[in-house]
């Protein structure tokens, strides 16, 4: 089960929490924070719909990007045994370890919407 919903092309993470007895929806991929609560899911994508709006609005306001950038970089710790594995798979595919390591995560994320 995916815990993502989408609101104005935005995904945002969904998690019950017992303490409280509701949903919680966090957007991501924000430069900040915007999160919302509800006790059902139709209010749930109310509650996200304003909570997005909002902080749209306060970026506005601010002159600040709403969204993060991302640079395409980032730093992975695996088991040196996996990586001599993916070295020499790529190398026997005659591709880019980046090149591997790209569409090992396109494939993982190609039923992901």
């Amino acid at each position: 089960m995916m815990n993502l919903i989408e609101i104005d092309n935005v995904k945002a993470f969904i998690q019950y929490d017992p303490d409280i007895d509701m949903f919680r929806g966090e957007f991501v991929g924000l430069n900040g924070s915007a999160d919302f609560y509800a006790d059902n899911i139709k209010t749930l994508k109310k509650e996200a719909e304003i909570s997005l709006k909002v902080f749209m609005e306060m970026c506005k306001e601010e002159q600040v990007e709403p969204h993060k950038k991302f640079s395409g970089k980032f730093n992975v710790r695996i088991k040196p045994k996996l990586h001599e594995k993916i070295v020499a798979t790529s190398k026997a595919q005659m591709i880019s370890l980046n090149e591997f390591i790209n569409e090992a995560i396109e494939s993982k994320l190609a039923n992901v919407s």
